[in-house]
């Protein structure tokens, strides 16, 4: 789609920033001096979160790009931040990872043509034996950068024509917000309940569904910040391979008090490959992490609960609670009669004597407050429609964990 696009107007990359609302006065990120950390590998830049590289922010968006070993993606996403229909000042900044093969070549290809149209290059990295991991080099991205706004892309995936234009001005009118857009898939037929969900989730439910398997309600590639406001939630996890970075970065956004808002237009091609970073974390790592983020954000203001879903994923969860939280289970719901008329689960695994026992009840007899564990968009509408029955609210009678 990017290809439709011819290339943009020059931009004047040291000339003044626009004025008027989103172009602050001085930059929120004050320079600092820093020391590099002992037995820290080789680079171009390091400097803390908060530092700018030069004395003035010049640049109202940087576009923040980690590289590692991206060579068969590159070349179409960086011909889509050159195709950008954005009039303001803006910059590319490239931290490549200890990639071993041509993608800094190639970065360094299209440097001179996005220079040509006023969109400066800022390439650092290291050429250690390991990569640092992704956490790393997009926080190496951000230090290095300059812009007022933080707009983040992954090196295998391509940007709409009109995504900096359009989210930038969201972001103006949502300060504390993680901008996010919808997106298409490639392949086409890949991930599509997820795919379906991402784009299809109301203004309400980007923050009422931050529990689910699915992870962040807007994906990370389509995330666009203020620097101010990514400063003040702190730095991605750098824990490396393995390590859920985005979402980790979104829960102490959510629990920070910012905001999530979606741009309703596809805005990014979303690539899925065997390659993708994601595939490194185990589902076991973010399912603790949910259900940790679940008990502080929801589970401490309740005094009782009910698990709907008696089966394997809502048994899961009971197991997974702390001891207090535990105890606040008042039942189980299902709809499966065997279920229900075995009348109770046993926690058999219960140091306790006597063991816990939940009752199991029909959902239509439970008492809300639910978590619900039933997977959605599974069951030829028949979920969706037992829910919407009891005349319940989101957010504030139940809340999706799976």
């Amino acid at each position: 789609m990017a290809d439709a696009a011819a290339a943009p107007q020059a931009r004047s990359a040291g000339g003044p920033l626009r004025e008027g609302p989103g172009a602050p006065a001085t930059c929120p990120c004050p320079a600092a001096p820093t020391c590099p950390e002992l037995g820290a590998p080789p680079r171009q830049r390091r400097s803390p979160l908060g530092a700018a590289i030069r004395e003035d922010c010049r640049n109202q968006v940087s576009v923040i790009l980690p590289v590692h070993n991206s060579e068969s993606w590159l070349d179409g996403c960086l011909k889509s931040v050159l195709e950008q229909d954005f009039q303001g000042t803006m910059e590319l900044s490239v931290f490549n990872d200890a990639s071993k093969d041509n993608s800094i070549s190639i970065v360094e290809k299209w440097k001179i043509k996005l220079e040509d149209v006023g969109i400066q290059v800022i390439i650092g990295g290291h050429d250690s034996p390991q990569p640092q991991g992704v956490g790393f080099a997009k926080n190496q991205a951000v230090v290095q950068s300059s812009g007022f706004y933080l707009c983040f892309l992954d090196s295998d995936d391509v940007m709409m024509p009109q995504r900096v234009r359009l989210q930038y001005e969201a972001a103006i009118q949502h300060p504390n917000s993680i901008i996010g857009c919808q997106v298409k898939r490639e392949p086409l037929e890949s991930t599509e309940r997820y795919t379906r969900w991402i784009n299809n989730l109301t203004q309400g439910q980007l923050l009422t569904q931050v529990f689910t398997s699915h992870g962040p309600t807007v994906i990370m590639p389509t995330w666009f910040c203020s620097r101010e406001w990514f400063c003040h939630v702190g730095k991605f996890d750098e824990g490396g391979k393995g390590i859920p970075e985005d979402l980790l970065f979104f829960y102490k956004h959510v629990q920070k008090g910012g905001g999530v808002f979606r741009v309703d237009q596809c805005l990014l091609l979303y690539r899925y490959h065997p390659q993708a970073a994601t595939h490194s974390v185990l589902e076991e790592t973010i399912w603790n992490h949910r259900v940790r983020f679940l008990e502080d954000r929801v589970l401490k203001h309740w005094a009782s609960f009910t698990i709907w879903n008696a089966g394997k994923q809502g048994r899961k969860l009971y197991r997974s609670l702390s001891p207090a939280n535990q105890r606040k289970v008042a039942a189980f719901c299902d709809v499966d009669r065997n279920k229900i008329v075995k009348g109770f689960y046993t926690y058999e695994e219960s140091e306790e004597r006597p063991k816990p026992k939940i009752p199991i009840q029909h959902f239509r007899d439970a008492t809300p407050p639910f978590i619900i564990c039933v997977k959605m968009d599974l069951t030829g509408g028949v979920f969706e429609k037992n829910l919407n029955e009891l005349n319940l609210k989101e957010g504030l009678d139940y809340y999706h964990f799976n």
